[in-house]
């Protein structure tokens, strides 16, 4: 089982390396640092020596002078070595943690919508946050071990062959013990490491779904069930942590009854070398110090697997978001401004989870300027038609056409620039209303088209009653606007795009009678000379259309005027007919 692990560790290990390279200057300087710490900690211990030989046992003050001053200098050298080990591997590792955080998020902005129809969130946030820390401590600790306390064991090695080669080779059989254990508890490490990475993006996401619906776990009283939600997650979390935790410390507790065995050894046989009288008490005092300045670094050794083995699994949860395949933008053709011409041609498409059509077969023109309504029973593929225009998601087959190009002909910015969309999940930013308003691409607007945009949605007049008008806060997701401010802001948004081709998702849907009507004739004036598909469940807000289309199981059931629909008294009158009875 190891031999399938090491290769694979040492990929992801290897391309995690890649993010260490670009600061190889800082890097020099903690190799520089660590080198210099493990030679002076071997230097501090054979000054133990002739401490102990000549100033301790012969009491020969006046040839050792000089060795208090040497401490003190060790020590001062030691410092500056520390420091500088220190602040530059810690800037190493914010680099790391910075560069991969930002690679992910990036890629957040590039995949497509599929993506996370299939994703949970609180993974995705656990990777930007847990993971990527496992990572840089990955990376800062191994380079720590790997430079400063191999060095310091070499050092050590060094001190203790020179006071007593015989002794030393006592301590050298132990390694090969230490070496074993090691490699066998790797593959714990990093099974249980991936699991506790897995744990915490359910924490995560159990946490995030109760703070988004506060409100309906209290309305539901949804108290205990969350709870007992978090209960399990959390309760997983600490039994794979407690077996990371039962394994390091297995590990620890192997290598210290190793090495009590060697120190035994070493004990037994300086006693007789000192009857012999072929080591000297300073010999053995530095050479037993050596021996304990290895003992640190190789318990550090012992353990850095984990933490090696917990940075290749967070490493390889990032990269697996890394290298999801972007949206497919192979179009070539960049168009400043269309006139508006939309054609669907026999367009069929399925979110892939099963052999079910969403839309199947739908063939409709829309002529540029002109308004189509797409009416049906809520999962007839409303939505998802509306949807495909964007090229949020791929036609399984058919073809789609603006102004008679393919839509996959233009790229993707030149095609989303001609498109507003008003949909009835409005997605607002923890930002002001300004910058809410001239959001992206609309930041280049000026303050008098902003203001034009928001007296023409309406949301100057409930701007001005607010602390900081449109410098105001709207909080997350726009938590302290109500339901028909954020639609106003999220018309106001479409308003300000004076985009060619309009998709109206239920855009009234969240206003009151009063607003609607006020709403409905802003949109009335954005929809003249603009291409509108217009989805709507109040039918009363579609009469006008030029076209309608009925959708029932993603097909197209019915098709004409508000007024020929009704005479064919089929599935939109009997829709109709129902609204008015409700009405």
């Amino acid at each position: 089982m190891s031999k399938r692990i090491d290769p694979e560790v040492r990929v992801i290990y290897g391309r995690l390396w890649h993010y260490v390279t670009p600061h190889k200057l800082i890097g020099t300087i903690a190799v520089i640092g660590m080198a210099a710490t493990a030679v002076i900690e071997a230097g501090l211990v054979a000054l133990l020596q002739p401490l102990t030989d000549e100033a301790l046992v012969a009491k020969n003050l006046e040839t050792t002078k000089w060795i208090p001053f040497a401490f003190m200098g060790i020590f001062v050298l030691r410092g500056m070595s520390g420091f500088a080990t220190e602040l530059s591997l810690g800037w190493i590792g914010r680099s790391v943690i910075s560069d991969l955080r930002r690679e992910v998020f990036n890629k957040f902005l590039t995949l497509p919508i599929k993506f996370f129809d299939s994703q949970a969130a609180g993974p995705l946030l656990s990777r930007m946050t847990y993971n990527v820390e496992m990572v840089a401590e990955s990376v800062t600790s191994v380079v720590t071990i790997a430079v400063r306390d191999t060095l310091t064991v070499i050092a050590a090695f060094g001190v203790m062959i020179y006071f007593s080669p015989t002794l030393t080779i006592f301590v050298a059989i132990l390694f090969p013990i230490v070496a074993a254990l090691v490699r066998l508890l790797g593959i714990a490490f990093r099974r249980y490491s991936g699991r506790i990475q897995d744990s915490v993006g359910e924490v995560t996401q159990v946490t995030d779904e109760v703070i988004r619906g506060n409100s309906v776990v209290k309305a539901f009283g949804g108290f205990a069930y969350e709870q007992e939600r978090m209960a399990d997650v959390d309760e997983g979390n600490r039994k794979q942590n407690m077996k990371l935790i039962r394994v390091r410390s297995f590990g620890v507790a192997v290598t210290q009854v190793v090495f009590g065995f060697g120190i035994a050894m070493v004990i037994y046989v300086a006693s007789q070398q000192s009857l012999e009288g072929s080591l000297t008490a300073g010999e053995f005092i530095a050479f037993f110090s050596a021996m304990m300045l290895m003992l640190q670094p190789v318990r550090r050794i012992t353990n850095v697997n984990a933490t090696l083995q917990r940075g290749v699994a967070g490493a390889d949860s990032l990269f697996a978001v890394i290298d999801e395949a972007d949206e497919a933008d192979s179009g070539t053709i960049v168009a400043e401004r269309i006139r508006g011409d939309v054609s669907f041609d026999k367009v069929a498409f399925s979110y892939g989870n099963d052999d079910s059509a969403v839309i199947d077969d739908i063939s409709v023109d829309i002529n540029a300027g002109k308004t189509l309504a797409i009416v049906g029973h809520s999962g007839s593929g409303k939505s998802t038609l509306a949807s495909l225009l964007p090229r949020f998601y791929e036609l399984d087959s058919g073809s789609i056409r603006l102004d008679g190009t393919a839509t996959t002909d233009y790229t993707r910015g030149s095609l989303r620039d001609n498109i507003s969309l008003v949909s009835q999940d409005v997605v607002l930013f923890n930002d002001t209303i300004r910058n809410n308003l001239a959001y992206g691409q609309l930041r280049t607007c000026s303050d008098d088209e902003i203001m034009a945009a928001a007296e023409a949605a309406h949301i100057a007049d409930f701007a001005a009653e607010l602390p900081n008008g449109f410098d105001t806060m709207v909080g997350d997701r726009g938590v302290l606007l109500s339901g028909g401010q954020r639609q106003r802001i999220a018309i106001g948004r479409a308003l300000l795009k004076n985009a060619p081709v309009l998709i109206l998702d239920e855009a009234t849907s969240a206003l009151d009678t009063r607003s609607e009507r006020r709403i409905q004739e802003a949109l009335n004036a954005l929809m003249k000379n603009r291409t509108t598909l217009v989805i709507a469940h109040r039918l009363s807000t579609v009469e006008k259309a030029d076209k309608i289309i009925v959708l029932d199981a993603g097909r197209i059931v019915e098709s004409g005027t508000h007024a020929e629909l009704i005479a064919l008294d089929g599935h939109y009158a009997a829709l109709y007919r129902m609204q008015f009875s409700d009405e």
